[in-house]
């Protein structure tokens, strides 16, 4: 039981907190935890998001557990977006292997990029409603080809911008989810997302281990809270009421996301 010493409850904590926000809503892992690492506990922004995306990645496994048991995953969609999202993480991993991850340059240029993601994602739940209205009626004009070709699209770009800021997934990804499938009941868009969030996660997670930029106590002290969060949250995910959660979360990223930006 050596083990219990080396871990950090107020990081367990953290974990929790943020693993039941995942469950909820689909939204929020890289959004809160990684500007929480970096701006409450001082972690150089790339170990904060490399271990954040070994965190989601197996954090994520048990929500889509809990919504795959629930029937709210749609494993089509999974796929359509796994197909441009793990090419996109790969290529972008390739691309961060030649770079100083641990250099203050690079921690600032993170942190740049952080903040730019963190602001479009709350933008992006802020105006949910009136992008899809908007969008509507082009996205009932599609054929299914072109749908799958846009969700794959989508997957290629959430795969870049996950592996260098371990944002986008979420809430960016679940809206423009629901402009593509109007018809697909909401939690099950937040499944099917939760669910692609794997392998996504993992990989470019396993990427960042392999360039040094994880930290392994972290990592343990998280998942020990997250697990129980999101599998609480995910059980939960039909009863929330999203009015209330969103602002108070958009509001939560735009201040977050400015700070870093700034």
């Amino acid at each position: 039981m050596t083990w219990l010493h080396s871990i950090n409850w107020f990081y367990s904590a953290s974990g929790f907190g943020v693993g039941m926000l995942v469950g909820f809503t689909g939204v929020g892992g890289g959004s809160l935890m990684t500007p929480l690492l970096v701006l409450l506990f001082g972690f150089h922004p790339s170990t904060a998001v490399g271990t954040d995306l070994l965190y989601a990645g197996l954090t994520k496994s048990g929500g889509t557990v809990v919504h795959g048991l629930n029937k709210t995953v749609d494993w089509r969609i999974v796929g359509r977006l796994a197909a441009g999202s793990l090419p996109g993480t790969a290529a972008t991993l390739v691309a961060l292997s030649f770079v100083d991850t641990g250099s203050a340059k690079t921690g600032a240029a993170i942190n740049t990029v952080l903040g730019i993601a963190l602001i479009l994602t709350a933008l992006t739940l802020l105006l949910r409603k009136w992008i899809q209205a908007r969008l509507a009626r082009m996205s009932e004009r599609l054929t299914d080809r072109q749908t799958s070709t846009l969700t794959v699209l989508l997957g290629l770009c959430l795969g870049v911008m996950v592996s260098l800021t371990s944002v986008g997934a979420g809430a960016i990804g679940v809206t423009v989810l629901l402009v593509l499938y109007p018809r697909m009941p909401t939690v099950r868009i937040v499944g099917s997302d939760i669910a692609h969030a794997v392998p996504l996660t993992l990989l470019a997670g396993l990427g960042h281990w392999y360039v040094g930029s994880v930290d392994g106590m972290l990592l343990g002290s998280l998942l020990i809270g997250s697990l129980p969060g999101i599998a609480i949250g995910s059980q939960l995910a039909s009863r929330v009421p999203d009015a209330v959660l969103r602002p108070v979360l958009a509001g939560t990223l735009l201040l977050v996301g400015a700070r870093l930006a700034l």
